[in-house]
């Protein structure tokens, strides 16, 4: 049974959200500051943490940025916020995707199922490393080297990558990069690709002026370089 950990200080949405998603099937955990959100991400690893962004003293974005840096759960960001550049600093900082509120807590649910439904692994084990120059994708690792050093990214980065890579030379439109990483019943909208997109590249120090992992195919979508 996936777990799931609810981030929120107002007591009556973490309740209400708690109830939906127990009804849904799913062991739920609550914390009601960024300190002990952290503190309950080390002891239960829980599969996705919904995070609200204003929380008192440790805020959203950082307690998504420290998360990061020790655990590879899905994070949903909640924004009382519905300005673009809330919701793009949020996946900046290492969420997989985003709801604005007011929000439904039926569409919260069917959002925690289609992120938990994502694979993990896009591309058949027959070939358990991928390279490209400096650049190795080792797919029953799950690890991504660049240089001989690990890169650490997020799990939808990770998945763009592994689509993008499996098929050097191949152009993926912006929708099919939503239905291969975020499953056909993504319902949001595709900046979201463009922005995941952007933090692969910085990861990967990719200058998108003069790309040497992802090309962007103007109007059309993304492609991977030629296999070496």
């Amino acid at each position: 049974m996936p777990t799931i950990l609810i981030v929120e200080d107002e007591t009556r949405l973490r309740e209400l959200v708690q109830r939906y998603l127990v009804q849904a099937g799913f062991q739920v955990a609550q914390a009601a500051d960024g300190q002990s959100a952290l503190a309950q991400v080390r002891a239960l690893q829980p599969d996705l943490i919904i995070l609200d962004l204003m929380l008192p003293e440790l805020d959203g974005l950082e307690v998504c940025r420290q998360v990061r840096a020790f655990s590879h759960a899905y994070i949903l960001m909640l924004t009382a916020k519905a300005e673009e550049i809330d919701r793009v600093v949020g996946l900046e900082a290492g969420a997989d995707d985003y709801l604005v509120k007011p929000f439904s807590p039926r569409e919260l649910v069917a959002r925690v199922r289609a992120m938990l439904r994502r694979p993990r692994h896009l591309i058949t084990e027959e070939e358990q490393r991928i390279r490209y120059g400096p650049l190795v994708i080792d797919l029953a690792a799950h690890t991504v080297w660049l240089k001989g050093a690990p890169v650490a990214l997020t799990h939808v980065e990770y998945s763009l990558l592994c689509v993008l890579a499996s098929a050097p030379g191949r152009v993926f439109s912006r929708a099919q990069l939503l239905d291969r990483v975020w499953g056909n019943d993504y319902f949001g909208d595709d900046h979201v690709v463009e922005v995941h997109i952007a933090n692969l590249r910085k990861k990967l120090g990719d200058d998108p002026a003069r790309p040497r992992f992802i090309f962007t195919v103007r109007s059309v979508g993304y492609r991977f370089g030629e296999r070496r």
